[in-house]
């Protein structure tokens, strides 16, 4: 392949690094696990800054698409998840669709400076003032998943919205946003800090779930992590292999 930069382009230069880095990974000897070039040496190689290197490649890992190890390098994940929110539902329509009414128990609309990860997954500066979104949902009163949400400092909400309604509903109605991808890691963890919240345990198992949301620019517009109780949620995936 021929990986070099246009630098008459028009397009950004992380953009063009980001899609050479696509076609890169895709190469059957990266799928084999060895590691990619040194940053560098792609930004030595390319005529680029690290931080252009460094832009792209964090978008790649935040998609699960990358692995990076400090001191020893980035490759390929071996697995890879990405959900496509054209058909994905809020969970409070989700759980509407199988019949069971959901419920807001606890919900608060604060603000938050950006750390390093948020920061950079947002492309803006440490410290950038940001919204957060905190929602416990349930059925019935019982506590099922904790919802943290932190959004692009374009998008101001507050206690003044109905935080009632779905809330990819309410960045439609709002800001005209609509979401299309996103890019999820699951894991296991033990509740810890939010058991008094999933009226559980500390040392109890959770599911949890951290997610990359983007507009139809491909624009990151939220990050958000859920804590599900493991008694109460399965995470179930269908794949279609037409």
């Amino acid at each position: 392949m021929e990986f070099k930069i246009d630098h008459q382009s028009k397009l950004p230069l992380h953009v063009q690094v980001e899609e050479l880095l696509r076609e890169l990974i895709s190469l059957p000897e990266y799928q084999n696990g060895n590691f990619l070039p040194k940053e560098v040496d792609l930004a030595n190689n390319l005529g680029v800054s690290r931080n252009t290197i460094r832009q792209a490649t964090n978008k790649l890992e935040y998609e699960g698409l990358l692995i990076r190890k400090k001191g020893v390098g980035t490759k390929v994940a071996s697995q890879m998840m990405s959900t496509n929110l054209s058909m994905w539902y809020s969970f409070t329509k989700e759980m509407e669709s199988r019949g069971i009414r959901a419920s807001n128990l606890y919900l608060k609309a604060d603000t938050v400076k950006a750390d390093e990860k948020l920061a950079t997954f947002f492309n803006i500066k440490e410290g950038t003032p940001l919204a957060r979104l905190s929602k416990l949902k349930g059925v019935e009163g019982e506590p099922i998943v904790f919802f943290v949400s932190y959004f692009h400092p374009r998008i101001i909400i507050n206690e003044q919205d109905n935080l009632e309604k779905p809330l990819y509903q309410l960045l439609k109605e709002k800001f005209s946003i609509s979401v299309v991808r996103s890019a999820e890691h699951i894991s296991a963890c033990k509740a810890g800090e939010h058991a008094e919240m999933l009226k559980t345990s500390k040392n109890e198992p959770i599911l949890f779930r951290e997610r990359f949301v983007y507009d139809p620019g491909d624009r990151p517009i939220e990050y958000n992590v859920g804590y599900y109780r493991s008694d109460k949620f399965v995470y179930s995936i269908e794949i279609n292999n037409k």
